[in-house]
This record gives C-alpha cells, structure tokens and sequence, in this order.
C-alpha cells in the first residue's frame, strides 16, 4: 500500500515553444502538443502534464525561478540542431568576431523573452563569417546597432547592399563608436 500523496490540479496551455509554465517555472511537453490546452498534476516532488487523461510529460518539481526544464525528446528536431549551442558559446563566438557582433548578439538574446529563441538569429550571423569575412561581419553588425536592428537578416541585407563599408567611413571620421546599453544615440534626439 502507498501512501496518499497530495497533488494539485491545474490546466494550462502549453506555449509556442513547447513548454507549460506551472508556478513561475516552465516545464516542456512534446512539441506536437504546442497551443493545447493540457491538465497539469503537481505534487511536492513532481509535475505530470496529461492530454485527455493519458500523461505525455512528467519532470521533478523545480523552484519559480523563470527557467525553463527541457527534456531533449520533446524537442523538434530543428531544436535539437541547437541543443549543444548555449548562451555561453554563443558568447564567445561572437566575441571572436569583435566587440559589435557579441553586443549585437547580447541585445538578441537579452530582448527575447527566452534567450534561446534567439540562437538562431545569432548562429546566423555568426556564420555569416564563412562567406563575407570577419572584418566586413562586424562592420555590419555595428551598422545594425547603429540603426537599431536586431536581426540576421538586417546584419544580412547590410552585407548583400555593402552597406557596411559606408559604415566603416563614416567610423573613420567620427572616431570609434561607444557600445553601451545606456547610451541613446542620434535617433533618441530626432
């Protein structure tokens, strides 16, 4: 004979990147069930996701700290692709690149709700090294800061127009440019 456990019952839905939020903590379920509304079973130690009373998702019960537990099968598998990527190597990718791409990538990842739904957009650009070269990427990436993109296909459309060059003129005659959360810029006075 077990003894009684006490759970509660919550229903949720789970969100577009797959996972149920359950006390300030966000808990993965199979990707097929994104946007579904689901029943959620908490006990002191567990959280059990059923779908109309079959369980597809059971993890250990972690505190609300606003992160996120993913088990690698519920993932899609263009995630997967992704997984051994974190916002570390992000990082430090960048940062090999120069100083304008790693605070491009910074701003990415720190803007999207969940840093990883920037990982795509930041390997991009990243890449994106292979075929334009080091200086011409982070020439791009901080014309995109100048301007106020966030993307890879902005820091793309700068390199495909050469627009990066024009950037690296106007540097020259400006001096360097400072990179900092604090600073407004000329488009805050215009």
């Amino acid at each position: 004979m077990e003894p009684y456990v006490y759970a509660e019952w919550r229903i949720r839905r789970a969100g577009l990147d797959y996972h149920v939020e359950v006390e300030d903590h966000y808990y993965s379920v199979p990707h097929r069930f994104a946007k579904d509304e689901l029943e959620v079973r908490l006990t002191a130690r567990t959280v059990e996701v059923f779908r109309k009373g079959e369980r597809i998702a059971a993890h250990l019960r972690n505190s609300g700290n606003h992160r996120h537990t993913t088990t690698p099968e519920h993932m899609p598998s263009s995630h997967r692709h992704f997984a051994d990527w974190s916002i570390e190597r992000i990082r430090r990718e960048a940062s090999a690149i120069g100083c304008s791409t790693a605070a491009l990538c910074d701003l990415i990842l720190e803007e999207r709700r969940h840093p990883e739904q920037g990982f795509r957009a930041c390997l991009g650009i990243i890449r994106l090294v292979k075929s334009f070269g080091r200086e011409r990427v982070e020439a791009a990436c901080l014309r995109a800061l100048e301007i106020g993109a966030r993307s890879y296909s902005s820091v793309r459309s700068i390199l495909d127009n050469k627009l990066d060059r024009q950037a690296a003129a106007k540097r020259a005659a400006d001096g360097p440019a400072i990179l900092h959360a604090n600073i407004r810029g000329p488009r805050y006075y215009n």
